[in-house]
């Protein structure tokens, strides 16, 4: 069958760690945070929940298919229980399995979520996979492609030019760590190919090499690496979005409590986007509902459940408040 959107990048298994006693200590203009425990002593938690086939493709996988895309996922677990458990959550949320390696030989990854207040500290380690494409009878309509490991270079050459042979397919890329240190050079298929960039400020001013500041500037620059639209989000100031013609600024959603833990909020944009993208809908609403969805997903653990279906997000915009509209930047 021809999926609606086939996503593309590493799952794991999340371990999330409810801290009750640490601290936070930031600079002095209240950024660059670190996360503080006592040293060498006990330090006690809250609870502890632990939540299977997430990471940022497995999360927009999920998220296309609660909004009602068929959608599948290309990723690899290794023949533990936590491979199996990750399965189960595919299944359990309808996003197709066929293309999800078990490897004999391999772990499945398991990161450790440090959650203290709402914000997260996550420890992260990729198992290396041997990262190939797998054989696609029907082409997809669009590809999501998110963090891999810091061995798939190759595979992201092999990617590329899959995707210049296949020019009717629409990629969404939203790089990974490991993606975005490497040089564009590295992956310029990647970023020439990419229909629609999803990243945050910082995020850009890495890539990108600067310390500009101004959205307009970091759009443009972004734009010049090659994806036709660019999307820059900026965490309680809302994202800057620019499809070469049109720059515009959209603010959040505002929370209708506080947000209890923020895992996966920038997931929820990028693959919420895609996913009305996909179905049509103009960038600047695709956009909006992306920044809905993000909302809801803070408002629970973790990055999956709290994503809305189709319906719940037009019920949260019909009621949108009149400030939450596309502003020309």
């Amino acid at each position: 069958m021809q999926y609606d959107v086939l996503a593309i990048g590493d799952t794991a298994i999340d371990a999330f760690i409810k801290l009750s006693e640490a601290t936070e200590t930031c600079d002095t203009h209240g950024e660059h945070c670190q996360l503080c425990v006592r040293y060498a002593d006990k330090v006690p938690y809250e609870f502890a929940e632990v939540l299977a086939g997430v990471g940022n493709s497995a999360n927009a996988a999920v998220a296309c298919a609660r909004l009602g895309l068929h959608s599948a996922l290309r990723a690899y677990v290794g023949t533990d229980q936590y491979g199996e458990d990750c399965l189960a959550a595919f299944r359990m949320n309808g996003v197709a399995t066929e293309f999800v390696e078990r490897i004999p030989s391999a772990k499945t990854n398991y990161h450790y979520v440090l959650w203290y207040g709402s914000e997260r500290t996550i420890l992260i380690k990729h198992e290396e996979y041997d990262y190939k494409l797998p054989a696609l009878h029907d082409e997809p309509r669009w590809m999501y492609l998110s963090s891999l490991s810091s061995n798939s270079l190759s595979f992201h050459k092999e990617l590329g030019a899959y995707l210049l042979e296949h020019p009717s397919i629409k990629l969404a890329f939203q790089p990974g760590t490991f993606q975005m240190k490497l040089n564009v050079e590295d992956i310029r298929e990647i970023y020439q190919r990419s229909e629609i960039f999803f990243c945050n400020k910082e995020e850009a001013q890495r890539i990108l090499k600067t310390q500009e500041s101004d959205e307009k500037k970091l759009l443009e620059a972004v734009r010049a690496l090659g994806p036709r639209i660019a999307v820059i989000t900026d965490g309680r100031n809302g994202l800057s979005a620019s499809d070469g013609s049109t720059n515009f600024h959209i603010p959040i959603y505002p929370d209708p409590k506080p947000p209890y833990e923020r895992t996966g909020a920038g997931d929820a944009t990028a693959s919420t986007t895609v996913a009305y993208l996909a179905k049509g809908m103009p960038l600047d609403e695709a956009l909006m509902r992306g920044l809905i969805n993000s909302m809801s997903v803070v408002q629970e653990i973790g990055a999956q459940k709290g994503l809305l279906t189709a319906e719940k997000i037009e019920e949260w915009y019909a009621k949108r408040p009149a400030e939450f509209k596309a502003s020309v930047l």
